[in-house]
């Protein structure tokens, strides 16, 4: 007896739609990350981020320990004109965000951020470690 096995065409159609975004060009689409470089100096770490398409008002930078969390958002302009329809947008509009932690403490009182042409510049430097006190018993 030969096993028969129904096939519905649709299955992978519904199954793919739901589990993820799909582009009709057959690529799913992504959802952009934070793009950066980290450098350890000396006395401190640098640390620059991409943020393109971003106001310098909407960027956050928590500081905590030896963690630190970049969050930024986006806001789609709404450009129509009459007789006009888009056929593909490709830019992404929403909420972006990137957490990492380094070896060594930070100092957050000393941390300077600057952000120009699209990039985030961190100045971060390591906290100094207190050196040990003795302490005298009376």
């Amino acid at each position: 007896m030969a096993n028969l096995t129904r096939i519905d065409p649709f299955d992978d159609l519904f199954r793919g739609f739901f589990v993820r975004p799909v582009d009709f060009n057959g690529q799913p689409q992504q959802v952009p990350a934070i793009r950066m470089d980290v450098k350890e100096q000396v006395n401190g770490y640098l640390v620059h981020a991409e943020l393109p398409g971003v106001k310098k008002e909407d960027i956050h930078v928590v500081v905590d320990g030896n963690q630190v969390s970049i969050s930024a958002e986006t806001h789609q302009e709404k450009e129509t004109r009459d007789g006009e329809r888009t056929l593909r947008s490709e830019r992404y509009f929403g909420k972006l965000s990137r957490s990492f932690q380094l070896e060594q403490d930070l100092d957050d009182e000393r941390a300077v951020a600057r952000f120009a042409d699209g990039v985030l510049e961190l100045t971060l430097p390591k906290r100094i470690a207190n050196p040990s006190k003795r302490l005298s018993i009376e």
